[in-house]
C-alpha cells in the first residue's frame, strides 16, 4: 500500500505503513490515524481541501467507500469539515490541538463536557455510516408503495420479523413478531407501560436507577416506590409488601452497580409475578456487552407469560435514532398500542426498514462485535489508570456494559464533582440515581458513575488523564 498520495495538486504524505503489529489494524483505522497524526502535527494546514474520496481512494488503492467513511467520520469529530458542493478541507489545526491536551478543559457549547463520560450514549463516533447508509439504499429500493404510509401500530413487518429473530438467538429471549412493539426507546417503552397500567398503584424500581424513568412515570401521573438492593441485586422481597402493577428492574447489569441478579432472585421475581398477577419490566440497557464471560440471557426466557422485554438501539448504535422495542405477553399487546395512541408516529418506517436490513444483513452484529472489543480496551485502561487511587476509590461493574461506579471516601462525591465540572470532565453522582423514597437501611456510598462509551476514539485518552486529575485533586 502507498504510504503517500498526490492527488491533483496536493501531497498528503500519509503513513499508511503498519508498522506497529503487522495486519492487525485495518485499513479504514490505519488511513484515520494517519490523516489524525497529519492534522496535529500540522502537515495538513487549517484551510487545506482534500481531494475527493475518489481521487484519495484510486492513488492509495483502496475503496471508496472506506475513504469516504474516513471522511464522515473525521468531519464527526471536528478534524475535518465539508459542505456540499465545497469539498472536505481541515479545520483550525492550532485549535485542535488546543482541545486534545491532556489537562481540563472547560465546558464546550450547549454546556456538553469537554471530556464526556455521561450515561446515555455509545461512541457515536464508531456509528458505522457506510454500512447504515447501504441499508438504508437498500431499504428504499426495495420498499412496496404502502411502506410509505403509516401502517400497523406495533411497527414494520420487516422490523419485527428481525428482531425477533435476533432477540431470540442473542438474548434468548421467547418472541415472534406478533408480540413485538417499535418504540421510541426505552424511556417511552416504560411510559407506554405506565399509562397502561395507570396512575392507582405504585410502580416499583430499583433503589437505584436511572431518574428519567421516574420522571416519564410521574409524568403520565403515576407514582414509583423503590426497592432494595444489595451485592445480589434488587431485593425482590421487598415486592411482598408492595401493592404494584409491574417492577422495572435491570437484571443482566444492574444501573449503576454493574451486577447481575443473582440467580436466586432471578426465579423469585417471576414467581412474585405469577403470585401478585403482576409484570416484570426487564430493562436489557446493554446486554449485548458482556466481556469476561458468557452474556446473562433475558429473565424474560423463565416467564415470557409475566416479564416485559424492554431494548433499544441507544446504547448499541446512537440514541438519536430513538428507536426502541418491547416483547409482550401476547395478552398485553393491543392494550399497550392503544396506550401508545393506536398508530405508529414515534418511529419513522424508513429508519425501521434500514434497521431491520441493517439486521437482516449482519451488520448489526458486526458493529456489536468490534464496539465490544473497543469497549473492552476502554474497560481495561481506564481500570489500569484508576487502580492508581486504590484503597481510596475501588472500582465496580466491571463484568459488562458501557460504565463503571466509583465508589469514593464518605463526603468525597459533591467536591470530585465541582471539580470536575470546573475541568470539563462529565460525569454521574451515584446520589443523583438514588430513588428519594429510598430507606435509610439502604446504603448511600458517595460515588461516581464513569460512562467510557461515550468518548470519542480519538479522545479517549485525553479523557482519562482529565478524569484521573480531577479524582486525584480530590484526593490531594
Amino acid at each position: 500500500m502507498s504510504s503517500w498520495a498526490n492527488p491533483g495538486s496536493i501531497d498528503l504524505h500519509l503513513d499508511l505503513r503498519e508498522t506497529i503489529n503487522p495486519g492487525t489494524r485495518g485499513v479504514r483505522d490505519t488511513l484515520l490515524t494517519a490523516l489524525r497524526d497529519a492534522v496535529r502535527s500540522g502537515r495538513l494546514a487549517a484551510g487545506t481541501t482534500l481531494p475527493p474520496s475518489r481521487t484519495l481512494a484510486g492513488d492509495l488503492g483502496l475503496a471508496r467507500n472506506t475513504v469516504a467513511d474516513v471522511y464522515a467520520e473525521l468531519v464527526a469529530e471536528g478534524w475535518l469539515a465539508s459542505r456540499q458542493g465545497a469539498g472536505t478541507w481541515v479545520v483550525d489545526s492550532e485549535h485542535l490541538k488546543r482541545t486534545r491536551r491532556p489537562q481540563a478543559q472547560p465546558r464546550g457549547a450547549l454546556g456538553v463536557p469537554t471530556h464526556n463520560f455521561l450515561p446515555g450514549s455509545p461512541d457515536v463516533s464508531q456509528f458505522p455510516r457506510s454500512a447504515w447508509l447501504a441499508s438504508t439504499r437498500r431499504a428504499l429500493n426495495s420498499a412496496p408503495n404502502e411502506a410509505l404510509r403509516v401502517g400497523d401500530p406495533r411497527g414494520r413487518t420487516e422490523l419485527r420479523q428481525e428482531l425477533a429473530g435476533y432477540l431470540a438467538r442473542a438474548r434468548g429471549v421467547h418472541v415472534s413478531p406478533e408480540t413485538v412493539v417499535i418504540t421510541a426507546g426505552t424511556r417511552h417503552s416504560v411510559e407506554i407501560l405506565a399509562r397502561m397500567f395507570g396512575p392507582a398503584r405504585p410502580i416499583a424500581v430499583e433503589a437505584y436507577g436511572l431518574f428519567i424513568f421516574r420522571d416519564c412515570i410521574t409524568a403520565t401521573g403515576g407514582t414509583s416506590v423503590p426497592i432494595g438492593f444489595d451485592e445480589m441485586g434488587a431485593d425482590v422481597a421487598d415486592l411482598d409488601d408492595l401493592d404494584t402493577p409491574g417492577v422495572l428492574v435491570t437484571p443482566a447489569h444492574h444501573y449503576p452497580h454493574g451486577v447481575p441478579l443473582h440467580p436466586r432472585r432471578r426465579s423469585g421475581i417471576v414467581d412474585w409475578a405469577e403470585r401478585a398477577n403482576s409484570f416484570v419490566l426487564e430493562d436489557d440497557y446493554d446486554g449485548e456487552f458482556r466481556y469476561d464471560r458468557q452474556p446473562v440471557g433475558a429473565l424474560q426466557s423463565l416467564d415470557p407469560g409475566r416479564v416485559i422485554y424492554l431494548g433499544s438501539s441507544s446504547k448499541s448504535l446512537t440514541p438519536v435514532l430513538r428507536l426502541g422495542w418491547m416483547v409482550l405477553p401476547g395478552g398485553l399487546v393491543d392494550a399497550a398500542v392503544a396506550s401508545a395512541g393506536g398508530h405508529q408516529w414515534f418511529v419513522d418506517g424508513i429508519t425501521q426498514l434500514t434497521m431491520a436490513d441493517f439486521i437482516a444483513t449482519g451488520s448489526y452484529d458486526k458493529h456489536i462485535r468490534r464496539m465490544r472489543n473497543t469497549y473492552r480496551r476502554r474497560r481495561a485502561e481506564l481500570v489500569r489508570r484508576l487502580a492508581e487511587f486504590a484503597p481510596a476509590v475501588t472500582v465496580s461493574g466491571l463484568c459488562a456494559g458501557l460504565h463503571l461506579l466509583l465508589t469514593l471516601p464518605d463526603g468525597a462525591e459533591p467536591e470530585l464533582l465541582r471539580r470536575a465540572g470546573e475541568a470539563g470532565v462529565g460525569i454521574a453522582g451515584l446520589s443523583r440515581l438514588r430513588h428519594p423514597l429510598a430507606g435509610n437501611h439502604i446504603p448511600q456510598p458517595d460515588g461516581v458513575v464513569v460512562n467510557f462509551g461515550t468518548p470519542g476514539q480519538h479522545a479517549f485518552p485525553h479523557a482519562v488523564d482529565a478524569l484521573c486529575a480531577v479524582v486525584a485533586d480530590t484526593l490531594r
